[in-house]
């Protein structure tokens, strides 16, 4: 065994020499007509996180990595070391949990102790762990408290100290935010964004909320249907989505279509000019808020992209108004409560949307 610096609690960690350290996977898992196939990859100290719609495969890649749901195929190594027959009690795996899972019986110091006590450290060094991880989250006055009193925000710091305690060269956080208000959820955030990025051993965070994933994650693997559709840091996703779902998530109106020159031509619509020149199949995305509607024809506008549409449905947040619409091209176009109410919309009523080109992004599928 070789020594590899300290890890955060600043006790030695060791591998075996020449072994590939992190997390080097191909998840294959069947439940009835549902196939799992994602490989995945992550270096220590790198946070990864599993992005996708209801029912696209994520809780079940993350409990076949805890163990807890069975391998079909594929491999699970950490630290070059093999997992696949080795007991979920067994691996070195951290768990945070959606509901945290917290003993409601025990204090929130023996909650924290109870792992590496069943690890066989000896009680005393165990709550003296505990201690001290309790104390790292900003919970030592609440050290002899148990969960029934304890905040959600609180909760969920316990339930993170629970799994960091056992020293885990694996952290997987399962929804950890989706239990808070949206108060709490802003201050727990950036509190477990400092917490990862302490954490020297490989995380994987399962989340729906786009805005976790961006905050948390250094890289995002978005998965649907069972597959890895994308990956790559979240800058890059957020720029060039390659899935209606993702393009939603980051809040753009996604097309596909073979490009010739400044010209994407759709697949089922119109052309958009767009001013990269490609050749070739290509995406070609751009805001709600590029989108400009016109109750007439608009007459010299520059916009080289013109539609005739029809609303199919309003949606208010803050001061902006989301106009679904659809037509010649299908699109989703952000207004002013203003703007909306001066061009009078309603479902069924006939617009024109513009788009300039230069507020389109083409980029080859």
């Amino acid at each position: 065994m070789t020594a590899d610096g300290p890890a955060e609690d600043g006790s030695p960690r060791t591998t075996a020499p020449g072994a590939a350290e992190g997390l080097d996977a191909r998840l294959l898992v069947e439940r009835g007509s549902f196939r799992l196939d994602v490989p995945l990859a992550a270096a220590p100290g790198e946070v990864v996180a599993l992005l996708g719609p209801n029912g696209a495969g994520k809780t079940t890649a993350l409990r076949a990595l805890a163990g807890l749901a069975p391998l079909g195929g594929g491999h699970l190594r950490l630290d070059g070391e093999s997992l696949e027959r080795t007991p979920a009690e067994s691996r070195p795996v951290g768990v945070v949990f959606q509901d945290y899972l917290l003993f409601p019986h025990l204090t929130a110091l023996d909650n924290v102790a109870f792992g590496p006590r069943c690890q066989g450290v000896p009680k005393g060094e165990a709550r003296a762990r505990a201690a001290e991880w309790l104390d790292r989250m900003g919970l030592a006055d609440r050290a002899g408290v148990k969960p029934r009193r304890l905040s959600g925000g609180q909760a969920q710091r316990v339930a993170l100290a629970r799994a960091l305690a056992v020293r885990p060269r694996l952290l997987l956080l399962d929804e950890p935010l989706a239990a808070l208000d949206a108060r709490t959820r802003l201050e727990i955030r950036a509190q477990l964004r400092r917490h990862l990025a302490a954490f020297e051993a490989v995380a994987v965070l399962v989340t729906h909320d786009p805005l976790d994933a961006m905050v948390l994650a250094d890289r995002l693997v978005v998965i649907e249907e069972g597959r890895v559709v994308q990956d790559g840091a979240p800058a890059d996703i957020a720029r060039h989505p390659r899935s209606d779902y993702i393009a939603r998530l980051v809040g753009l109106n996604l097309y596909r279509g073979r490009a010739e020159g400044h010209t994407v031509r759709l697949d089922d619509g119109p052309a958009i000019t767009t001013t990269e020149d490609l050749t070739g199949p290509a995406f070609v995305a751009f805001p709600p808020g590029a989108v400009t509607l016109h109750r007439d024809r608009p007459t010299g506008s520059s916009a080289r992209n013109l539609w005739q549409c029809r609303v199919v449905g309003l949606e208010s947040y803050g001061d902006r108004i989301r106009t679904d619409l659809t037509g010649e091209l299908a699109l989703a176009a952000d207004l002013t409560t203003v703007a909306a109410a001066e061009l009078g919309l309603h479902p069924g009523a006939p617009v024109w949307a513009t788009v300039k080109a230069m507020q389109t992004h083409a980029y080859p599928a």
